[in-house]
């Protein structure tokens, strides 16, 4: 079945027309290859943007046919219109796609400009001998629809006259800002959506930590404003700072070179001084022919760029050109660039294809000797060609030895978009025509034709295109009509030679998880010379290491610091960090404080030389004690024992060497038993002591007060005193301690924070309240007897031992008094020790003063112990 002639417009930007641009009017200023228009039923017509670039740019007036005498083709994009080719030629032998139909195309240059975009845009309405807009007697070419790119402002300017007619448009490029949502609803990008990419370098710069970068970006583009106004903040969000961002100098026309390179010195000078190692270029497909002026203006400035190598980060949307006086220019600048391209395939049988293209073979593509003459700079032997270099082109020379910079065999991003949007077409009409068809047959209607269907009509279908292309790639829209694909990252490997390698080192996968859509293989990069194959760092200063924290310059961007060593206790284990962290409770910081150490637990033990030395003198101490009493005991018929109230003197030596054994109980690890058993028992034992020295005390002075003529002291004498004032005594501290235990008693505690390098465990008080309480009521006990002995010591010391208790009182206090700011001072086991010395040498003081004189007289001077001379010493 032979279908009418339907013309379907496919936008790609320009490169090899020169041939074709010389007759062409400005009617009819765009080229056709005619093979393809020929032998076609069913024609694919495009526009392509930027194949050519003009010596004159910025129109004011529409330009005149003089204007092509300075076109300077590109040979880099003629693989854009190979990829077109190789794509149709691909459907017309693929029977199962378009069955009976063969596909065509006519390829649209707009040159840059805005006026030609439109006046192709109106071709495509028009009949193809007259400009006619929105008239049209050959309605057989009617286009259905149109591919175009790679700039995004190409978008636009189509738009503005194709969304009237609801063309749908297939765009290869970065999608422009719109409010028209006329516009946006019959545009199918073949490109993904623009904010994963800038995720993606976002993700790529914290994953190498390049923290202080540069930014270049077109400033008289809008896609370049956005770029800084949009996506900046948010990579100032993560942390990033910009030591400069600047645009690239405009390209304009011929008589505002110097402008120009004035301007391209101002960037040169500030990349030249820039401190930042990686620099991210946002650019569109021709911006690398900017980029290489950069280290001919530092020539020609006498400025050495040695030591200032870059690390580039370049966007999808910029692809590698060149002006034609630029070929001979050093690229390695470009050496261990990374930059992000729309994901791609090698495609089976496309560099074949390329191998097979010869001027002497393709006689009807009138781009390939142009293209061929440019690339290998020589001429054909005829009139219309020049000998270039005393050369003339054979038409048999390799295009494999083309270096890089002039032409890649290899498919690129772009030329792979433009392979699948031929692709979306053919299979969204071959759906169109079977769904169709299908009606038809149903219905038993009349005869369906391809070419009566309205352009909106396309659009449907085109929304709903999957398929997997011949490298096995599936290609499909999303909701928004955004292509669904990924963008790989491209590492740049130069050569000597003028060619260069692009090397797939990492992916960004939209639809993998946010922290996994960032793949990138570190060791498969190779960076700029200058780094000697090290990973190079972009920070404003060198990064803080662990042991310092970040401390802010003033007047300078957050990532510029210096780096302050962390306080004492604090750490910081990672480099960079803006606070030093304390410890957990159980650690301690290191000398470097760079790390935590767990802390030794420690307590007063046996097994240490401060806990035995205490407890050999507890043990001794309670052993002269116990002898003490049991000398007393044997001699308690003496005068001496007897003169001094026997059962007081046994339960003060009873109490005396319970207050050694007690100090026993503050050695070893603290358990529940002994934390209650330490304060309480202490407490107890030294108030029973004290009042037993206060119950002698005051007998004492009752005995020689009664003795005075008319004392009522008398009736008191042989009444039992002793024993109601310890009994009181002890009551009221019996009362505190039970209270204390009732509400608030001691537990085992561990104390982390008292000592730097230690767990202490501890006994914890309770009530600290309470503590104090027993404490006040011992040293007001001890008040009270001192005042009683010392009133009492100027009674015959026959009689009375009120000398020896007034002093042994003065030491029980001192050591108390002594031992609340000790005690206070000290930490962990010294505090334990501290106390444990106040009770043996307060015990100790009290044993000596009173009793050691005593048994002195028992041992050694048994004359002085007998009634007769208690008599006589009396008087």
């Amino acid at each position: 079945m032979v279908l009418s002639m339907m013309l379907v417009s496919v936008l790609l930007p320009p490169d090899e027309c020169k041939a074709a641009v010389a007759p062409c009017s400005i009617r009819d200023p765009l080229p056709i290859l005619h093979k393809y228009f020929q032998s076609g039923d069913l024609v694919i017509a495009g526009i392509m943007s930027q194949i050519y670039i003009t010596s004159s740019i910025a129109f004011n007036e529409p330009p005149t046919t003089e204007l092509f005498d300075d076109i300077l083709p590109m040979t880099q994009l003629y693989q854009h219109i190979l990829a077109l080719s190789f794509a149709v030629k691909e459907i017309n032998e693929n029977p199962k796609i378009l069955p009976n139909i063969s596909l065509g195309f006519h390829i649209y240059n707009n040159y840059f400009s805005p006026w030609f975009t439109y006046l192709a845009s109106m071709e495509l309405l028009s009949s193809q001998e007259r400009l006619l807009p929105n008239y049209k007697c050959d309605a057989q070419e009617t286009p259905k629809a149109v591919i175009g790119g790679p700039k995004p402002d190409l978008c636009l300017h189509m738009s503005t006259i194709l969304s009237m007619y609801k063309m749908p448009r297939l765009i290869y490029g970065s999608s422009p800002v719109t409010n028209d949502d006329i516009q946006a609803l019959f545009t199918h990008w073949i490109f993904p959506d623009g904010a994963q990419q800038y995720e993606g370098i976002l993700q790529l710069l914290l994953h190498f930590r390049w923290v202080w970068i540069g930014v270049l970006f077109h400033l008289h583009e809008d896609s370049g404003e956005r770029f800084v106004q949009n996506v900046l903040p948010i990579f100032a969000q993560k942390g990033i700072c910009f030591d400069f961002t600047e645009g690239f100098p405009k390209v304009t026309t011929s008589g505002e070179f110097d402008e120009f390179v004035e301007e391209g010195s101002k960037t040169m000078n500030i990349l030249v001084r820039s401190t930042a190692n990686a620099v991210v270029v946002h650019g569109e497909i021709h911006t690398i022919m900017a980029m290489r002026a950069i280290p001919r203006l530092a020539e020609m400035n006498d400025v050495s760029m040695q030591g200032n190598t870059k690390v580039w980060i370049m966007t999808a949307q910029m692809d590698f050109t060149s002006f034609p006086f630029q070929r001979g220019w050093d690229i390695t600048f470009l050496h261990g660039a990374l930059s992000f391209a729309v994901h791609s395939k090698d495609l089976p049988g496309f560099q074949k294809f390329i191998q097979m293209r010869k001027p002497t073979l393709e006689k009807e593509d009138r781009f390939l000797r142009v293209f061929w003459e440019e690339a290998f700079n020589c001429g054909f032997h005829d009139s219309a060609s020049e000998k270039k270099d005393d050369k003339f082109c054979t038409g048999e020379e390799n295009i494999e030895s083309l270096p890089g910079s002039v032409f890649e065999t290899s498919m690129t991003a772009h030329s792979y978009s433009i392979y699948n949007a031929i692709y979306i077409l053919a299979h969204a009409l071959h759906t169109m025509q079977s769904t169709k068809l299908n009606c038809r047959a149903m219905a038993g209607g009349a005869r369906w034709k391809l070419t009566d269907q309205q352009p909106w009509q396309l659009h449907h279908f085109l929304g709903r295109v999957s398929f997997n292309n011949s490298a096995g790639e599936e290609v499909s829209f999303d909701q928004n009509g955004e292509l669904v694909a990924g963008f790989d990252i491209i590492n740049w490997v130069t050569f000597p030679n003028q060619s260069f390698l692009r090397v797939k080192v990492g992916t960004m996968d939209p639809q993998a998880p946010p922290e996994k859509r960032l793949t990138i293989h570190d060791d498969c990069i190779m960076w700029p010379n200058w780094f000697n194959q090290a990973q190079p760092t972009s920070l404003c200063n060198e990064n803080c290491q662990a042991g310092y924290r970040k401390n802010k310059k003033e007047g300078k961007p957050f990532c510029c610091y210096d780096c302050l060593p962390c306080p004492e206790g604090k750490i910081s284990n990672k480099e960079d960090m803006d606070d030093c962290l304390e410890c957990p409770g159980d650690q301690y910081a290191n000398n470097e404080q760079d790390g935590c150490l767990p802390k030794d637990k420690i307590f007063l033990s046996y097994g240490e030389p401060l806990g035995i030395s205490l407890a050999a003198f507890a043990l001794f101490f309670s052993c002269i004690t116990a002898l003490v009493l049991q000398i007393f005991t044997k001699h308690r018929d003496t005068p001496i024992v007897k003169a001094n109230n026997c059962n007081l003197t046994y339960i003060l030596l009873l109490s005396l060497l319970l207050s050694f054994l007690c100090a026993l109980l503050f050695i070893g690890q603290p358990q529940e038993v002994t934390c209650l058993l330490r304060q309480t028992a202490f407490g107890m034992i030294f108030s029973v002591a004290i009042s037993c020295i206060l119950a002698k005390t005051a007998i004492v002075v009752l005995a020689f007060m009664a003795t005075k003529p008319g004392s009522r002291m008398r009736k008191l004498v042989g009444k039992p005193l002793g024993t109601p004032i310890v009994f009181s005594c002890s009551l009221i501290q019996a009362t505190i301690c039970s209270i204390w235990l009732a509400t608030s008693p001691p537990f085992p505690d561990v104390d982390m924070h008292s000592m730097t390098e230690e767990i202490i465990l501890e006994c914890n008080e309770g009530s600290t309240i309470m503590f104090y309480c027993v404490l006040g009521f011992m040293g007001l006990l001890a008040i009270v007897s001192f005042t009683v002995a010392f009133l009492a010591s100027k009674l015959p010391d026959s009689f009375n031992e009120a000398k020896f208790i007034t002093f042994s009182m003065l030491v029980f206090c001192s050591v108390w008094l002594s031992f609340v700011p000790t005690y206070l001072s000290t930490k962990g086991k010294y505090m334990v020790a501290v106390e444990i010395f106040s009770i043996l040498a307060s015990s100790f003081g009290l044993l000596a003063c009173i009793f050691i004189p005593k048994c002195y007289v028992i041992l050694l001077r048994p004359e002085l112990n007998s009634r007769e001379q208690l008599i006589r010493r009396q008087f």
